[in-house]
């Protein structure tokens, strides 16, 4: 990628909210949209356990598109969640808002559906514009689908830019609560990325289910549970496996039925084991057949997820941390990015990565109404990314 030299960078916080529902993550970012990007700091503000109840119950449901008291409360408190974090963020930096310049606000899933053209993320841009006094690009999924696109996985453009610094080719997993893969080949016209299966959620949902956890910290029950093969055998004849990429999915796209008989140690550990073996079907399906394999997301803080994707891919693993990344704040981070490419009417989806016909630009612009007010605080936790 040639960045424009006619284009400054601009200042930008992006915001993700993930499938796995465990808070928002912030980060600061300058970049042009192109080539140039110089990371800032990063910090996460989890959700409280209440609200993460409610934000679940309610996805849980997977209804349909429409207003409804729930929805509508819902969706503000969300929103006035991430206002919070933007200002959160902003005061460890010891700025003021009037320093940045645009937001980007992905909001966080309800459902993806893409084999009906649909999918939905819950929250206002524009009562966010609103609350910070900053133009603030959400809706960043939207137009691919309309386009005849998968609507996902869209962080490929922003692992290319990074991954521009190094030797090409790449091979970047991220695991959230779904999984996705980007290849970047010898060329920007080699980008691939898709949906490679289950991440985290799985997982979470099980632990949650039987010992009222959020997640398996660690890794530490499936550690101490056994494999059963023939279950993740037969969990990988699902028929999202068959699909050639571009492809994606819903946080809710698998079930953990397969494995309900089994004990919880071992239940864990099949399930982890269903995620690593799901990747190391999908690499054969990464052109440039790259020689190793570097983690973002929460997964790579599982050291039991992490050698399990070293046997079953045959590939070293590492965490994209050990070449300078932030694995916490990359998904941030990429909205930040795809922000300044909505507002340059740069492409954001591609064919190789969404299964669009064309290069394709998304998201929208909502400016503030009215002079800045004094944003919604929630009072959260937050811990550096």
């Amino acid at each position: 990628m040639v960045a424009s030299t006619s284009f400054k960078p601009l200042r930008v916080v992006g915001l993700m909210s993930g499938t796995s529902m465990d808070g928002i993550d912030a980060a600061y970012l300058e970049t042009d949209g192109e080539s140039f990007v110089q990371e800032g700091p990063a910090l996460t503000v989890p959700y409280a356990p209440v609200f993460r109840a409610r934000l679940g119950a309610f996805i849980t449901a997977a209804p349909d598109r429409g207003a409804s008291p729930v929805e509508e409360s819902l969706e503000a408190e969300l929103t006035d969640l991430h206002a919070s974090a933007v200002e959160h963020l902003l005061e460890t930096m010891g700025v003021t808002p009037a320093a940045v310049d645009l937001v980007g606000f992905h909001g966080q899933t309800i459902w993806h559906r893409p084999a009906d053209g649909a999918t939905w993320q819950m929250g206002d841009g524009q009562r966010l514009a609103d609350a910070l006094g900053i133009d603030v690009a959400f809706d960043f999924r939207s137009a691919d689908m309309a386009a005849g696109g998968q609507g996902a996985p869209l962080l490929p453009i922003y692992h290319a830019a990074l991954a521009a610094r190094h030797a090409l080719p790449a091979a970047i997993l991220n695991v959230g609560g779904v999984a996705n893969l980007t290849c970047v080949g010898a060329r920007i016209d080699d980008l691939s990325g898709f949906d490679t299966g289950p991440g985290n959620g799985l997982i979470d949902d099980w632990v949650s289910k039987r010992l009222g956890i959020a997640m398996d910290d660690g890794g530490a029950v499936a550690a101490k549970g056994h494999v059963h093969s023939d279950i993740v055998a037969r969990l990988l004849d699902h028929p999202f496996f068959g699909m050639r990429p571009p492809k994606s999915l819903d946080r809710f796209a698998f079930s953990a039925d397969y494995v309900k008989d089994l004990g919880t140690e071992d239940g864990a550990a099949t399930l982890t084991a269903f995620t690593a073996a799901s990747v190391a079907r999908a690499l054969a399906d990464c052109p440039g057949h790259p020689q190793k394999l570097f983690v973002t997301g929460g997964g790579r803080h599982n050291p039991r997820l992490m050698a399990l994707l070293t046997e079953y891919t045959g590939l070293p693993v590492a965490s994209v941390d050990e070449i300078g990344w932030n694995g916490d704040a990359l998904e941030a981070q990429a909205f930040a990015y795809f922000a300044v490419r909505c507002l340059r009417g740069l492409p954001l989806s591609f064919p190789g990565t969404t299964g669009v016909k064309k290069p394709t630009c998304g998201g929208r612009i909502a400016a503030p109404r009215a002079q800045r007010k004094t944003a919604p605080r929630a009072q959260r936790k937050t811990k550096s990314a």
